[in-house]
């Protein structure tokens, strides 16, 4: 026993390689670990069961961008800007997990969507920035703007009309840019296995130079377009055409993520290395609404501010120092990744700029119960009226206004998952206790995004 705590202290004393994976409109039950039996995901199971489950993680938004913008700086889209898909860039003063980390002598990398800014200067529209990642502390980066078919992303799909996609150079032309140069080569079959071939020689050289790394692999796995090759439609011969597809690309990525631990314990480095796993959101709506990918237990998808549309994946693998098997209900939010590796990496927060996140160190290292102290908020505009939509979670209950034009909703989480009954009408001042909480924290967010938090 006194070895084995001997052991986890030595390697604490190392820097701790960090790897961020998030799939893109995964939906909480398109993965076995939240129980779907049918859909074979058995590397993202194996992790599950290796580390920490948290079954009550948030997005800060039902959509890509606020949410992707959330994890890199511990901070909620409004109060950086990042309101909706396709606006703007993230900010030059913006704080990012890999700039931090790179003062402390890692070696940054970002691969697959970034959907944080234009990616090409001549590419750029009018209601975008170009941000790339390079401009936010990577150093080495393989990206492209935003969505790609998961399978021969640079093609568009036979009988994919949507999307103006060869007009707006999204497909076709040069839809990955490594480096700050479009790249062609290796660019056919499944996406997710693209990705993976340009991370793993970014740790491998990391590794050559006994340097930590940062890691940062966004899949376009399982956006639409949802396309899944040969090899993986033939994994599922009884189901649906497009439940194929989806289960099959995302089985593909799951490979993915599986050869990206085997590579891990091949470098004997699995057990200084810490991998995050979520999704941007939940499942997208049309083909939610046809049953085929699928919010668990939840009401809603993508878009909406129910649990379907916020309430996604999440596991956290540290071996030998995350809490095998635990599943934890801890409430925690992608505006958690920053805080939380600072605090594994005993980096100060800096009290100049507002966080909107925790830390949930505890709750995967030492297995702590206890509740969280701080409220979830989250939201984003519509682009089309340019209506704001908002989520507060409290404790055991939730405010929120699920779409453009409806009323505040009021809901107990604990005894009501699946949000089927309102309480509004039932508990008024607790409505309006909630409302005004959250009013409080859109007056910080309004007073962070015209700048106050860049005057020192």
């Amino acid at each position: 026993m006194l070895g084995a705590f001997a052991q986890k202290k030595e390697i604490l004393k190392k820097q701790p390689n960090i790897i961020l994976i998030m799939a893109d409109d995964l939906g909480y039950g398109d993965v076995g670990f939240n129980g779907n039996e049918n859909v074979m995901t058995p590397h993202l199971d194996n992790m599950s069961k290796e580390g920490v489950t948290l079954t009550n993680f948030y997005a800060a938004a039902p959509l890509c961008s606020p949410t992707r913008a959330s994890v890199l700086t511990g901070r909620s889209p409004f109060r950086q800007g990042i309101f909706a898909a396709h606006t703007g860039g993230m900010r030059p003063a913006e704080t990012t997990i890999p700039e931090l980390l790179k003062k402390v002598g890692y070696q940054t990398g970002f691969f697959g969507k970034w959907h944080l800014g234009w990616v090409e200067p001549d590419q750029v529209e009018s209601r975008g920035n170009y941000s790339p990642p390079w401009h936010h502390g990577y150093d080495e980066t393989f990206a492209t703007k935003s969505a790609v078919p998961t399978w021969n992303p640079t093609k568009t799909p036979k009988g994919w009309t949507s999307w103006g996609a060869m007009e707006d150079g999204s497909w076709g032309g040069s839809v990955y840019v490594q480096n700050g140069k479009p790249v062609t080569d290796n660019l056919d079959g499944d996406d997710s296995r693209i990705i993976m071939d340009r991370a793993i020689p970014f740790m491998e050289k990391s590794i050559s130079e006994n340097k930590p790394f940062l890691a940062t692999i966004w899949f376009h796995t399982p956006h639409e377009p949802v396309v899944a090759g040969p090899e993986y439609l033939a994994k599922y011969p009884n189901l649906p055409e497009g439940q194929k597809h989806l289960y099959g690309c995302i089985t593909a990525m799951d490979d993915q993520i599986g050869r990206l631990r085997s590579f891990l314990k091949e470098k004997n480095i699995d057990d200084n290395t810490i991998i995050f796993f979520t999704s941007d959101n939940g499942p997208s709506g049309p083909i939610t609404k046809k049953g085929i990918a699928s919010a668990g237990p939840f009401r809603g998808h993508k878009h909406l501010m129910y649990e379907g549309g916020l309430r996604v994946p999440s596991i956290a693998l540290w071996p030998n120092h995350t809490i095998s098997g635990l599943v934890s209900d801890f409430q925690s939010s992608t505006v958690d990744y920053l805080p939380t590796i600072l605090d594994i990496l005993d980096i100060p927060v800096s009290k100049k700029i507002l966080l909107d996140g925790v830390s949930f160190k505890s709750v995967i290292l030492d297995g702590n119960t206890e509740k969280r102290t701080v409220p979830i908020a989250a939201g984003y505009k519509r682009l089309h009226g340019g209506t704001d939509i908002y989520a507060y979670v409290s404790g055991d209950y939730k405010i929120c206004i699920p779409n453009k034009g409806e009323k505040m909703m009021l809901f107990n989480l604990k005894q009501d998952p699946g949000e089927s009954n309102d309480l509004a009408e039932e508990k008024p001042e607790l409505l309006k206790k909630m409302s005004a909480e959250l009013e409080k924290i859109k007056d910080s967010w309004r007073l962070s995004n015209e700048g106050n938090d860049y005057q020192w």
